[in-house]
């Protein structure tokens, strides 16, 4: 299937008229309630154009509407529903320009191999992936696993045909844009190679990935960072040479949950290194000894992490390495996350200093009993 189509049909994006403009800035923001509306069955918004994030989001936050706005009219609720998103949405002009830049490719980027943008998960994954996901028990998906520190798992995902196709369309795309004269837009702003593989048309095919197949790991391993919730994402690789990008500072992702393929090809050192999770007031606080984590990476494996893990990459020393990762966000956790007072459930700091109030506590008592 080519990028830019949806079905077998090319789509068209639809422009809203000014009238829905005006309605749209007339529709107040609502303020989403902390739990979804127990049976409360949200409008689908699959048929519906121009619509800037994926439609299952809009679903998804339907259902944490506040009970008077639930009996609008779908075209009511999708504009309040933006009117919450607008909240997030990038400066004006540089998405103007993105949109251009996307149609750009879609109109003319010709993929070296059309296998990739159509989800096929028998020519992806390896044999005791495919197989733990079909089982689909905790006991399997953790069979799998290797915990090399709290927060911190890897596994065999890719087979080395599906990794050898994804860094040859990597190439040919970049190649197809030095010679049209696109400027490629990078994945974030700390990596200056690399790709965004939505961009490309991939879009469709990674929502897949995230949907069926890391939505069932993450919902077991990181319930307590909207592991359960996994509804939209940022997928891209990045490459690392002697004559690119040598290494990646320390920092936390954008995501929720962040999945980390090495896809190749022949490299030297580059490991990735972890300091544990923490939320926004101690994230520059000190690592325990048992959070500190140095990963090798090995072409077809598979990281695992919450995006809130703070962690970096050292410098390659020899070769190339190319990595596909896979940033995963909830809209619930990240509207449900401003209502929080205590991340003591997944901030390294905030346990332990919960753990510290405990004890004193405990002592405390202790004494006046005594």
């Amino acid at each position: 299937m080519k990028p830019g189509s949806k079905n077998g049909q090319q789509v068209t994006a639809r422009r809203p008229s000014r009238e829905e403009e005006l309605a749209r800035e007339a529709v107040p923001v609502p303020r989403l309630q902390k739990t979804p509306h127990a049976g409360h069955k949200p409008e689908s918004y699959e048929d519906m154009e121009d619509l800037e994030y994926p439609a299952l989001l809009y679903s998804v936050m339907e259902q944490h509407l506040p009970s008077n706005c639930l009996g609008a009219s779908r075209e009511k609720k999708l504009a309040m529903l933006e009117r919450v998103l607008a909240k997030y949405r990038p400066n004006g002009e540089r998405a103007k320009k993105h949109q251009e830049y996307r149609e750009r490719i879609r109109t003319n980027y010709q993929p070296l191999h059309e296998d990739l943008y159509s989800f096929a998960p028998e020519r992806f994954f390896v044999g005791s992936f495919l197989d733990a996901i079909k089982d689909g028990s905790e006991a399997a998906l953790r069979h799998i696993l290797i915990a090399h520190s709290p927060g911190v798992f890897t596994f065999n995902m890719l087979k080395p045909a599906f990794c050898s196709m994804m860094l040859e369309e990597v190439e040919h795309f970049e190649k197809w844009a030095q010679d049209a004269k696109v400027k490629v837009m990078r994945p974030n702003t700390m990596n200056n190679y690399g790709a965004v593989l939505d961009d490309i048309g991939m879009e469709d095919m990674l929502n897949e990935l995230m949907t069926r197949y890391l939505n069932p790991m993450a919902a077991v391993l990181f319930p307590n960072v909207g592991g359960s919730s996994l509804d939209s994402h940022h997928g891209f690789v990045v490459e690392y040479a002697m004559d690119r990008d040598l290494d990646l500072g320390f920092h936390v992702d954008d995501s929720e949950v962040t999945l980390n393929v090495c896809l190749g090809k022949q490299f030297d050192s580059g490991e990735l290194f972890f300091r544990g999770v923490r939320c926004d007031k101690h994230v520059n606080g000190e690592s325990r000894p048992e959070e500190v984590l140095e990963y090798s990476h090995v072409p077809g494996h598979a990281i695992l992490h919450a995006g809130r893990h703070r962690h970096g990459a050292k410098a390659i020393t020899s070769g190339q390495r190319t990595n596909m990762i896979l940033w995963c966000r909830s809209s619930e956790f990240r509207e449900l996350k401003k209502y929080q007072r205590d991340f003591s459930s997944w901030c390294g700091e905030c346990l332990l200093r919960k753990k510290e109030r405990n004890r004193c506590l405990s002592s405390a008592k202790r004494q006046l009993a005594s």
